[in-house]
């Protein structure tokens, strides 16, 4: 199982809104260039919008960043999708048997593990901005000539 794809799909939506910053930003175009359904750019577009990352204005065609891109990380977008609940990236099979030891011993030891390795995603996540993601994709837009 992965992550949900609302966090890629957060992540491109966000890119192209700045990328596209002089045009027009509509549910529409974002889909097109996704290649889904405009219904679900509006969806995650909301769950943005709620985290204060993009402006939408109902009635007007288009968005905007509502952050400067520095000041936007890909873990804020991992929040704001809500792509798993806090502390929750990993689960464990409920209900292991108690008769086993390791059955009576597993969720205490992988536990501890899992968060350690979810903190240290999202500080991973923490550390790499909009920019970052904005300005790799021009580098490599120039160097195809693009």
């Amino acid at each position: 199982m992965s992550i949900s794809s609302r966090f890629a799909v957060g992540i491109h939506i966000l890119t192209l809104i700045e990328i596209n910053k002089s045009g027009v930003n509509t549910s529409e175009y974002l889909a097109s260039s996704v290649n889904t359904n405009a219904a679900v750019i509006r969806k995650i577009m909301g769950m943005l919008k709620s985290a204060g990352l993009v402006n939408v204005r109902p009635g007007i065609a288009g968005a905007q960043l509502a952050k400067d891109l520095s000041e936007i990380t890909l873990f804020d977008v991992y929040k704001a999708v809500n792509v798993v609940q806090e502390k929750e990236l990993f689960s464990i099979h409920d209900h292991p048997n108690p008769d086993c030891p390791v059955g009576r011993n597993i969720q205490d030891t992988v536990m501890p593990i899992f968060s350690v390795a979810q903190s240290a995603m999202e500080k991973a996540l923490s550390n790499v901005t909009l920019a970052d993601i904005v300005n790799d994709i021009l580098e490599k837009e120039k160097a195809v000539g693009k």
